[in-house]
């Protein structure tokens, strides 16, 4: 496909009714603010499409994502980082088509919030999923927004409190995932061909829309108020700027819990 994407694979399948988007900057597939913004213009570029049954996001390489850049976390950053994290989010909600998440490897942070951010999340069994902004002192905004209502409000705790992992077959038993196949491409084309591709355009986008309402219309607003909190609030205290800066300089963090 046309387009000035760098840090994303662009491909429109099955007569375009399905566009995929790739993470293409193995092996952690960061999503920094270009990586967000190239998806946001692929999304403006084809998501209108009459035709558009389904958007995949997929990792390049062994991982999906490890996540937001951390260097783009820092005081003087942040802002942005976060308006371009949310209006991704916020376009996604506009678009109004099912969302489909192709996870393998490392599913971490920002990589985790976009995968559940979709109606399916398709895993393999090596697939892991954490939240790990606490240990920076930090923390997932758009999680803290959609967790509970996906997985419950403590086991959304549980993710963003204590940043661990859990692997696939836990964030299938918790409803975070949908299914876990050694071969996630046929599990992709299994829901693609039995159950996407043969319903109309049109009813998928109202059904989706009827499906998640309160959900997105909650959320909108929510978005908002977790971005005064991380910028305002958060990025305010002593020790999110120390968690930060002790992972870019790869030392350990002196908290002063203020």
């Amino acid at each position: 496909m046309a387009g000035n994407y760098e840090k994303i694979e662009v491909d429109v399948q099955h007569d375009g009714q399905v566009l995929r988007i790739t993470l293409n900057s193995p092996p952690a597939n960061i999503l920094d603010g270009q990586t967000m913004s190239e998806i946001v213009a692929c999304l403006d570029a084809e998501g209108a499409s009459k035709d558009l049954k389904a958007i995949v996001f997929a990792g390049e390489g062994k991982h999906f994502c490890f996540g937001a850049s951390v260097a783009e976390h820092q005081k003087d950053q942040a802002p942005a980082m976060i308006a371009g994290f949310h209006g991704l989010f916020k376009k996604l909600l506009a678009l109004e088509t099912p969302l489909v998440a192709l996870v393998r490897g490392q599913c971490l942070g920002g990589g985790m919030e976009l995968a559940s951010f979709c109606n399916f999340v398709l895993a393999e069994p090596k697939a892991k999923f954490g939240q790990p902004e606490i240990q920076l002192a930090v923390l997932p905004p758009v999680a803290s927004a959609i967790l509970p209502g996906i997985i419950g409000q403590a086991r959304a705790d549980d993710i963003v409190l204590t940043g661990r992992s859990i692997d696939a077959e836990t964030a299938r038993e918790w409803g975070l995932v949908h299914a876990v196949a050694e071969d996630g491409e046929a599990l992709l084309g299994e829901l693609l061909d039995k159950h996407l591709l043969p319903k109309s355009a049109a009813a998928l986008r109202f059904a989706h829309k009827a499906v998640r309402y309160h959900w997105y219309a909650a959320l909108s607003q929510t978005l908002d108020e977790m971005e005064r909190l991380y910028v305002d609030g958060l990025m305010e205290t002593d020790d999110a700027n120390e968690g930060i800066a002790a992972f870019l300089e790869k030392r350990k963090p002196c908290f002063k819990n203020s």
